[in-house]
């Protein structure tokens, strides 16, 4: 298209609350809600303009989750299916391609404005398959309840992303010397002038790791709209809160960024469990940084049958930070024991990596538990971990199979 324009299709999203041809006051019949396994789970079921029907938790701004369904699809989730999560109601709805410009300035000997075409034709392309996963994923079950949107599992998404390595584009600006911070910005603003804008940063050094890119395609195809067109910055390994949308500026200083989105938002209790007991306050924080380990059963939900005494496949994905999993084990028998579980093809330490068992269960109720361990002897724990803002759940996950 000459202009990307968002309103052709969607119509007037934030003003009148229409997705696509269908309005939220019509959705109302039970077959267009899903009831998510925790108090007032309740949600509806939207269709967004390049989406399917996804999960939606608010409307304005878009927040919309994944069905965990999609997740038993294969290791790449689809770009329809990808999770949607805006912090600023004042989305992009018109973006003309031809004008773009994404502008890298500060302490550097060049200042530069780069077109698409720029980003496209002139520097090397790079691919990485990571994992995107909001800070908040999870975190209806946690208990006590915390604030913020009460979220299921599917606040996560991996894909294939292309496009120019953050370093290259550094180089060729010329990084000064002194550099602590690099920050980054996009198009999507505050309604309220109070509110402050999402600026996040990375210091210099991951900055210029190699793998933080700034991606222009999302599993073979332009970005999703909804997940950051036309720009988004990837940060491998790291919460989705660092994965600017929508990404137009970038900054280059020498100080260390102290923004409302790193110095007061996204903070976790400074311990090696990110945890505290509940109800309690952290003495100290800080900012949230790389995933912890997880994994998932995919192609059974709790109370699902299966046939008793017949070899039955269970399968699911495991992934971590960027150390790589190592290992995925899977319980028939509440964690009294272990089994050893096949990992799938690697796309790389972060992306998702399936597996699966096969096994025979005898007849009943049998709680199914899964766990894995990463590459440096990281695994999850038994229990679920409690902090103040509901982030980085990564307890052992159980479901309830009936033998019969």
């Amino acid at each position: 298209m000459q202009r990307r324009t968002f309103l052709n299709y969607a119509g007037n999203l934030v003003g009148s609350a229409i997705i696509g041809n269908m309005s939220l006051s019509k959705v109302s019949k039970a077959e267009d809600f899903v009831t998510l396994p925790f108090d007032n789970g309740a949600r509806p079921l939207v269709r967004y303009p390049g989406k399917r029907p996804l999960i939606q938790l608010t409307a304005r701004p878009p927040q919309l989750e994944t069905p965990f369904s999609v997740f038993n699809e294969g290791v790449i989730t689809p770009n329809d299916a990808f999770f949607v999560r805006y912090h600023l109601s004042d989305i992009p709805l018109s973006i003309d391609p031809d004008t773009f410009r994404l502008n890298i300035k500060g302490k550097i000997d060049r200042a530069l404005s780069l077109s698409l075409s720029d980003l496209k034709n002139d520097f090397e392309p790079v691919e990485i398959v990571a994992v995107n996963q909001c800070s908040g994923n999870s975190r209806g079950f946690f208990n006590p309840r915390v604030a913020g949107g009460q979220l299921a599992n599917g606040a996560m998404g991996n894909a294939r992303w292309k496009g120019v390595s953050l370093r290259h584009l550094l180089d060729k600006a010329g990084v000064q010397a002194g550099v602590k911070n690099v920050t980054f910005a996009g198009l999507d603003e505050p309604v309220n002038p109070q509110t402050p804008d999402v600026v996040k940063a990375l210091d210099i050094d991951h900055a210029r790791n190699g793998e933080v890119i700034i991606a222009y395609s999302m599993n073979g195809e332009d970005l999703p709209w909804l997940n950051g067109y036309p720009l988004r910055l990837i940060v491998p390994g790291y919460y989705g809160t660092y994965w600017l949308k929508h990404l137009n500026e970038i900054v280059v200083i020498d100080t260390d960024f102290n923004g409302y989105w790193i110095e007061k938002g996204y903070r976790i209790p400074a311990n090696s469990c990110a945890c505290t007991e509940p109800g309690a306050t952290p003495l100290a924080t800080i900012p949230i940084n790389r995933f912890n380990v997880r994994s998932f059963i995919t192609n059974f939900t709790d109370n699902a049958h299966c046939p008793v005494n017949t070899p039955t496949t269970f399968q699911g994905i495991a992934f971590d930070g960027g150390y790589g999993i190592s290992e995925v084990l899977l319980s028939i028998d509440d964690g009294q024991s272990w089994l050893t579980t096949t990992l799938g093809k690697d796309y790389g330490n972060y992306s998702f990596r399936e597996w699966q068992a096969t096994i025979k269960l005898t007849k009943g109720l049998h709680n199914i538990k899964v766990c894995a361990t990463n590459r440096i002897g990281q695994s999850q724990p038994q229990r679920a971990l409690w902090n103040p803002a509901g982030y980085m759940r990564n307890a052992v996950e159980t479901v309830r199979v009936i033998a019969s």
